[in-house]
């Protein structure tokens, strides 16, 4: 392992910034509040939900490095390290000269989109990294995608009305981007820097239970480590089993500011790019595709949909934009949740894991990647590298239902991806029912898919397997929903598989929706 530590470099306020000593689960937030004194940014539920603390996050493209690509992210999740060589941008540094507003900022006044003030920096920066990207790309969003954008800021004391007409009128004022000349200039600057190896004092939390040595928390000093390449990673990992490894920190974020938990040595996967590769790959002799497990799950999502497009809806409702935008899919597959909406629809799939430890590279099914709640078939100094998936073929029946208490940006009380093949007769030639939120893992039904083998797709073999589910699944009783409401809700969205899914008559989805059909067609087409 290379010992040469250095500070945390990145940019921030139209120059390079260098830390030092502070400890590596320092926040985002806490360092612009408390030490950058820009408190225009602010904290609300400190876990990444209500997206008051929205700043954006710039960087270099992976596959041309004169781009810049802005990402609006939770800054109360991620902590300070993760920004080594990226560019931090929050609320001051688009306009604090009332005169001479940017157009987002003066679209949020003309349209009276403000009340008590607090949420709006969130909001502006939600809002201008939508702007830069509609203006990169030549389009302006609807009011429904709009809407979608801002599914992550939740506050909103002037309702949603004044908030989407500023996202509508921020395209009509006078064109002003962000000046991306410099931050591309001093990000290419930061490229030649070392991997980060850094180290900062671990304050002291009563909180924070002894490590086995009995140093007091306050004496320790944490390390974070970020290496660059694959092969680095793979070094690091094998050498430092114990160390944890960070991704997003959309979860692990929150073990630190809810739980008060120590988390110790810290591996960072973000800076290593092969990882984040997404690509056309063979699937045991079937074209495939592969993804890097530190894609971003908003690019990971996308390049699922691009292929299973009845899969948008649930990519739409998984978690939010400023999650999306910072967690990866390799991240939420590995944290092994059983509520995780990733894994129902990969496993659904029939997806590959890819796992690596040192220079050897194992894989498995996903579906027997969980063992039991929380525990998964990693082993020590191993890390999750890919998943590896089939294309679906055309003939596959594939439906993702979410169901959850709010609509947008909530965990799922039940989340299923459901998947059959039938032949021209009608008959069930291969059936994937995969659930969440059933089980103490993602996990398929067999009971219910065995039943349907080799019948034929009606209502008495749908009756059969929807009885079957209760073979599978003895879900538990939490504060999202009781057992038998887990359990109606599984049988219920069986039948709804079936009424899209039959020969005869099939229902397109927004028949069977209360929602509005305001994003599109996005779920509907053929009755395949």
């Amino acid at each position: 392992m290379n010992n040469n530590y250095r500070s945390i470099r990145f940019f921030h306020h139209g120059a390079i910034t260098s830390v030092n000593g502070l400890a590596p689960t320092t926040t985002v937030l806490q360092w612009l509040r408390e030490h950058a004194h820009c408190t225009g940014t602010k904290e609300g539920c400190a876990e990444g939900d209500c997206g008051a603390c929205t700043v954006l996050v710039g960087e270099l493209r992976d596959d041309d490095i004169d781009q810049l690509q802005l990402r609006a992210v939770n800054a109360c999740t991620q902590f300070l390290p993760t920004l080594d060589g990226l560019a931090l941008l929050s609320v001051e540094d688009l306009s604090t000269n009332l005169q001479d507003l940017g157009p987002v900022q003066q679209a949020m006044v003309d349209c009276h989109a403000s009340q008590c003030g607090f949420c709006t920096p969130g909001f502006v920066c939600t809002l201008q990294a939508c702007y830069e990207r509609h203006c990169e790309a030549g389009s302006t969003p609807t009011r429904q995608q709009l809407a979608d954008e801002l599914a992550g800021n939740l506050c909103r004391c002037t309702g949603y009305r004044p908030i989407l007409d500023a996202g509508q009128n921020m395209f009509e004022q006078p064109r002003l981007r962000i000046d991306k000349a410099p931050i591309v200039a001093a990000l290419r600057t930061l490229r030649s820097e070392p991997p980060l190896h850094y180290k900062g004092a671990n304050p002291a939390f009563e909180q924070t239970p002894a490590r086995p040595d009995d140093t007091p928390a306050a004496a320790r000093t944490d390390h974070f480590h970020a290496p660059k390449t694959l092969a680095a990673l793979a070094d690091l990992r094998l050498n430092h089993p114990q160390a944890r490894l960070l991704a997003g920190s959309t979860d692990i974020g929150l073990w630190h500011n809810k739980q008060f938990r120590d988390l110790g040595e810290l591996i960072y996967l973000g800076a290593v790019s092969e990882l984040r590769n997404i690509r056309a790959q063979n699937f045991k002799a079937r074209p495939g595709l592969w993804i890097g497990a530190g894609a971003r799950l908003e690019e990971a999502w996308q390049a699922l949909v691009a292929i299973a497009p009845n899969l948008r809806e649930l990519w739409l409702r998984f978690a939010s934009p400023p999650v999306r935008q910072a967690g990866t899919l390799g991240g939420n597959i590995a944290n092994g949740s059983p509520i995780g909406d990733s894994a129902p629809a990969l496993i659904a799939l029939g997806a590959d894991i890819v796992l690596r430890r040192g220079e050897q590279q194992r894989r498995m099914p996903l579906q027997d990647f969980y063992l039991d709640y929380m525990k998964t078939a990693l082993q020590p100094g191993e890390f999750v590298e890919a998943l590896h998936l089939p294309l679906p073929e055309p003939a596959l029946r594939l439906r993702a239902y979410k169901i959850s208490k709010r609509h947008d940006s909530d965990i799922s009380a039940v989340c299923t991806v459901m998947a059959l093949c039938l032949d021209a007769e009608g008959t069930v030639q291969e059936a994937r029912l995969v659930f969440g939120g059933m089980a103490a893992i993602v996990k398929r039904a067999h009971a219910a898919e065995a039943s349907l083998l080799g019948q034929p797709w009606d209502e008495a073999q749908l009756n059969r397997a929807t009885l079957a589910l209760a073979q599978d699944f003895q879900p538990l009783t939490d504060m999202r929903a009781s057992s038998d409401y887990r359990m109606r809700v599984a049988q219920n969205l069986l039948r709804k598989l079936w009424l899209e899914t039959r020969l005869d008559q099939p229902l397109c989805p927004s028949e069977l929706s209360i929602w509005p059909s305001a994003r599109g067609d996005s779920v509907t087409g053929s009755a395949a």
